[in-house]
């Protein structure tokens, strides 16, 4: 950062106070828990000779309070694949079931959105396709912060809802499904090979919320990947040339996460493992009637307070399945 050249390229030196800045945090974590373990020794050995009951008690909670600081310090020293530290660009698709599975989408927009505000992300709505009647028919989020991606990528899978429909008026029990796609916002150092002749771009109105530009001019963009097939839209920007700049950003990320796919494909077929793919393999289920429960099924962590769930409280179910990944 003291180099001379160094605010040459705004965008590299923004990437590399980012990741100084997480650096720095650790390290000062990393002091802060080591003082508190000190003052708890301290604790420890007036408790040994005076045996206080009020300063044991005192002792217990800071016990408690310094564990929880060490797992969670743990669990940020985990984050250490290669792309662990990056923004992450997250999907909601809901599968079939029309409002009711549309319905669950948007609960699960307002989940994740609750979840990076508590973590201190900054979320950017990028593609926004409503319901006929309520809910979403897709969104696709960008979630700014560090070890955003690192985080996220535990949710990627089907998530199941159980619950007495609101749209039912005879008061029916609903199983709806949602898919939640992740994706690592790749820079721009990233080599993804995408050739223009394997794209088809096409221009659009907005159909979402957006001021005065919503449907005025044709600025929303959507690529086609002709190869694959992938296909990724955005409409969040007013010009039409930062849409398509950051469509192009989803694709190339989509495209890395098939080829990571596709690689531990391979080495599942190596192993002789089977993993099945498709509604059947949702990975939490959300249960509202006839008792109240998450559960991931990945790990076996539960929870029976679903409204704190739906309020943004996941980190029990992501630190379980990060830890289970290196365990």
């Amino acid at each position: 950062m003291l180099h001379p050249d160094f605010w040459n390229d705004q965008q590299a030196a923004q990437t590399v106070i980012s990741e100084a800045n997480g650096l720095k945090d650790q390290v000062n974590e990393f002091n802060e828990l080591n003082d508190s373990l000190e003052n708890l020794e301290l604790t420890y050995e007036l408790v040994k000779e005076e045996n206080d009951a009020e300063l044991f008690a005192e002792m217990e909670d800071e016990l408690l309070q310094l564990t929880g600081r060490l797992n969670q310090f743990e669990l940020q020293l985990l984050l250490s694949e290669e792309y662990d530290k990056n923004n992450a660009i997250l999907e909601l698709h809901p599968g079939a079931g029309g409002t009711e599975s549309q319905d669950w989408g948007s609960m699960l927009l307002r989940m994740y959105t609750r979840w990076a505000e508590k973590k201190g992300f900054k979320v950017e709505t990028l593609d926004y396709l409503p319901g006929d009647e309520a809910g979403i028919k897709s969104v696709t989020l960008s979630i700014k912060g560090h070890n955003a991606y690192g985080y996220l990528k535990a949710e990627k899978g089907v998530h199941r809802l159980v619950r007495i429909s609101p749209f039912d008026s005879s008061g029916r029990r609903h199983t709806s499904f949602v898919s939640c796609e992740v994706m690592p916002e790749l820079n721009d150092d990233i080599q993804i090979e995408v050739r223009t002749e394997d794209l088809k771009i096409d221009t659009y109105r907005a159909t979402g919320a957006g001021g005065q530009h919503i449907n005025t001019t044709d600025s929303a963009v959507r690529i086609t990947h002709l190869p694959t097939g992938v296909v990724v839209q955005c409409q969040s920007e007013r010009s039409q040339i930062k849409n398509r700049e950051a469509a192009m950003k989803m694709l190339k990320a989509k495209l890395y996460q098939r080829e990571i796919e596709r690689q531990e494909q391979e080495l599942l077929e190596i192993r002789g493992e089977q993993k099945e793919i498709g509604w059947g393999s949702q990975i939490r289920s959300y249960v509202f009637h006839p008792y109240s429960m998450v559960k991931d099924h990945r790990t076996s962590t539960e929870s029976g307070n679903v409204q704190a769930v739906m309020d943004g409280e996941l980190d029990q179910f992501i630190n379980a399945y990060l830890r289970s990944r290196i365990s």
